[in-house]
């Protein structure tokens, strides 16, 4: 599938807190049973507040390489897409699928909702252990099939936490 400029200027990086942008959605790195964690989990939970958990309770957990949604509460987002990742047992296990699913999931589900934006975190490169190039490689892969077949979301953002992902994500793109 050839890419172009045009669908590649629908993705931004941005060094910083995820849990600062307002975005129609963020998306969560979180665990299985969707209640909060360390990392960027952590963060959001807080950032949401206990109406957050309140929500992820009712959901009943979520698989690795799904998503499920529910409502941002105290963030600028409107709304949160929780995703599980692989944990990285060296690259044996479905490890790459499984991540690759995770974006697909999330992307489906910002594209039913009509999502105009939406930030995504370094799934699973946290302690979940899986490599930050690789697992940038499959992010921007899967994010720029889905826009180069789709209008929403218009925008997608790597929210990057420090530099070296984003670093990690500008060679996934291509870009200097």
């Amino acid at each position: 599938m050839v890419i172009d400029n045009a669908v590649r200027s629908r993705i931004r990086l941005e060094l910083g807190d995820i849990t600062r942008l307002s975005v129609d959605a963020i998306i969560n790195a979180a665990n299985s049973s969707l209640l909060g964690g360390g990392g960027v989990d952590g963060a959001i939970h807080r950032a949401a507040g206990p109406e957050l958990l309140a929500e992820c309770r009712a959901l009943g957990g979520c698989p690795p390489g799904e998503a499920r949604l529910t409502r941002g509460y105290r963030l600028p987002a409107g709304h949160v897409i929780h995703t599980v990742g692989p944990i990285w047992r060296g690259g044996e296990a479905g490890e790459a699928g499984i991540l690759a699913n995770c974006y697909r999931s999330c992307l489906a589900i910002a594209q039913d909702q009509r999502f105009g934006a939406i930030a995504f975190p370094a799934i699973a490169t946290g302690v979940y252990g899986f490599p930050r190039e690789a697992a940038a490689r499959i992010a921007v892969a899967e994010v720029l099939r889905h826009l180069a077949e789709h209008e929403i979301p218009a925008t997608v953002i790597f929210a990057c936490f420090d530099e070296a992902t984003r670093e990690a994500y500008r060679a996934a793109l291509g870009t200097d």
